[in-house]
């Protein structure tokens, strides 16, 4: 299981290590990725990889030999046969550039490939990670961000982490073949190799975890700053923006939010391009102290001049090759640091993969499944307030339940218990005798239709609005009619450029914007789609519609929901006094229950309620 992110920074140096190695725990599953992304690809990598391993020594050697025979038939006047081993040996150094040249162009579209497939694989991933999800994660702060976070870094991270330990791999392999002539020259230089790269690599290690650090713990801050952009971008803010003179005050807030992440930026920036140049100085003074050594054995005889070429060659190239060993170990320590989200997003537990008892048969489909709330408590997770508490209900088939009562009052919280979206703190919810908590809950959101108050305005074509209502139907063009017809959309249908084939909102190309209302009526068919819905539910569905659009609505709700539980939240009691109960809800219990006419005679909450509004209309 991936490791919870570090709330502050590690105290000291030996936390840090501790830190690390549990994060290098991250480094099995992301090879596993990988192979999962493409094994060709993976296997044709690790060739390449070793193949360009090999090729430096082999052209720095026959370097050697040229410039060794370039002196020898100097001194022995240009004798034909050392000229044609010199030009021979340069045709086989241009041949294993050639080489070279095309491991190199091999590796990188081999890279292309591989980030091509692994990034859709991630994301895929992380998209069905996010179907797993329940409710209460998309509402929680702590949840979003490392979904956030895992999604920003998907495309790039793992990748980088595998091509990270494979070019470890191969410069390993390369310093093997250099050492072999190193020790041949002088032994000691290969000390003198490693000990002048060991600063930078702890430097690189240290900036690496202080990158991961700032980047993750400014998630929320990020996720305020995209919020800003957001509120100056999308047409559904435009007209408060533009009334209220709001761009001023949001763009001032989005400038000081990015000056604080510029500050943090460059000061982390300048803190890489101070080690870099402090380590880069101790690089090259390493180098040219043994530049001064080799040339002076040259000098007197000691070592040839392609020993001396050989020697300079292979000191530059292995002290990059160790060093970029030692920045790659650091890389990948970065890169373990930021697949530690990815891994703590996809093993969020969703509560589903197990039923705390074994699962009863569900219900048969079909009218005469009753519903009933037993002693209903619930809150939301981190609240200590009830928003539901002891609600006791029955509704049987074909009856009609009413939720009135103030903002909070609990009902749409009832809703969300209902379908599954939450499920009770205390108490039980039984449909047709099974605890709803043992049956599948795909099953049992399938014997749903509902139209919530705040609808999804898809931005698709109007059949494809209509008939995602119920996805088996999507292309059954007669049913998304009939739904169109139930829920009162078809006069809108009719009055579009393409009629059900039109392109709704504004986001893509010859999108048709739509009114509130008319977007809602496209929502309330949605629901009708599935006509074999066993409850209905229309949660403020006329909030957004004309008094006779509204009276036509229920008319044929009325029709449809006859032998069926249909369940309405609405704040208009022109609505609420059809239903055959009206359950008031008030701080989150029912108060009142009853019909109309028998709340009226109590004149209790729901009579204040209803004669204010009455009055209201006289007035």
């Amino acid at each position: 299981m991936a490791p919870p992110l570090p709330s502050a920074p590690p105290p000291s140096l030996k936390s840090r290590l501790k830190n690390a190695g549990s994060l290098f725990r991250q480094l099995p599953g992301t090879f596993r990725l990988f192979w999962q992304a493409s094994p060709k690809l993976a296997v044709v990598l690790g060739v390449l990889t070793l193949v360009a391993a090999v090729l430096p020594a082999a052209i720095a050697y026959v370097g050697k030999l040229i410039v060794d025979g370039v002196v020898a038939a100097s001194k022995e006047g240009g004798a034909e046969v050392l000229r044609s081993r010199v030009l021979g040996l340069v045709g086989l150094e241009f041949g294993l550039m050639l080489g070279s040249a095309l491991v190199d162009r091999s590796l990188a579209l081999t890279r292309e490939l591989l980030r091509a497939n692994l990034g859709n694989l991630l994301n895929e991933r992380i998209l069905h990670k996010a179907l797993e999800l329940e409710l209460r994660h998309f509402e929680d702060s702590d949840t979003y961000d490392k979904m956030q976070n895992a999604r920003r870094e998907a495309n790039s991270r793992p990748l980088s982490l595998v091509m990270q330990a494979f070019t470890i791999v191969r410069n390993l392999v390369t310093l093997s073949t250099y050492a072999v002539l190193l020790v041949a020259l002088s032994p000691w230089s290969v000390v003198v190799l490693v000990a002048a790269s060991i600063p930078a690599f702890i430097a690189e290690a240290r900036l690496a975890a202080a990158g991961f650090r700032l980047y993750s713990w400014r998630a929320p801050e990020g996720r305020k700053l995209n919020y800003l952009e957001w509120i100056l971008t999308r047409d559904n803010h435009v007209k408060e923006v533009k009334l209220f003179g709001l761009g001023p005050l949001v763009l001032g807030r989005y400038r000081t939010l990015f000056q604080k992440f510029f500050s943090e930026d460059r000061a982390l920036a300048l803190k890489r391009m101070g080690w870099g140049l402090g380590l880069g100085i101790l690089s090259l003074g390493a180098f040219y102290g043994c530049y001064a050594f080799v040339a002076n054995r040259a000098a007197t005889g000691t070592i040839t001049v392609g020993d001396m070429v050989l020697y300079l060659s292979v000191f530059r190239q292995g002290q990059a090759a160790f060093q970029g060993i030692l920045t790659s170990i650091g890389s990948m320590y970065e890169d373990a640091l930021f697949m530690s989200n990815l891994f703590a997003y996809l093993e969020i537990p969703t509560g589903s993969e197990q039923p705390r008892v074994l699962p009863a048969k569900s219900p048969p489909r079909g009218p005469g499944n009753a519903i009933e709330l037993r002693d209903v408590s619930f809150r939301y997770p981190g609240k200590e307030a009830w928003a539901l508490r002891n609600v006791t209900l029955k509704l049987q088939p074909g009856e009609k339940l009413a939720l009135v009562g103030e903002n909070g009052a609990g009902k749409s919280t009832l809703v969300k218990l209902l379908l599954r979206l939450y499920e009770p703190t205390e108490g039980s919810i039984l449909y047709g005798g099974v605890d709803i908590r043992d049956m599948d809950v795909a099953d049992l959101r399938s014997r749903f239709g509902a139209v919530f108050q705040d609808f999804v305005r898809y931005q698709f074509s109007v059949a494809e609005n209509i008939g995602l209502g119920h996805v088996p139907a999507l292309e059954d063009r007669n049913r998304i009619v009939r739904a169109a017809d139930l829920g009162g959309a078809s006069p809108v249908i009719t009055a579009l450029p393409q009629q059900y084939d039109t392109m709704l909102g504004g986001w893509f190309e010859k999108g048709q914007e739509l009114s509130a209302g008319q977007w809602q009526k496209l929502a309330v068919a949605r629901a009708f789609m599935r006509e074999d819905a066993e409850v209905l539910i229309l949660d403020e569905p006329t909030a957004s519609i004309d008094a006779e659009a509204e009276h036509a609505l229920f008319e044929r709700f009325q029709a449809l929901a006859a032998d069926r539980i249909a369940i309405v939240i609405s704040h208009r009691f022109s609505t609420v006094r059809m239903a055959d109960q009206i359950a008031v809800l008030h701080n989150g219990q029912v108060e009142e229950l009853g019909s109309h006419d028998a709340l009226m005679a109590k004149d209790g909450r729901y009579a204040h309620l209803f004669n204010l509004q009455a009055r209201g209309y006289r007035d």
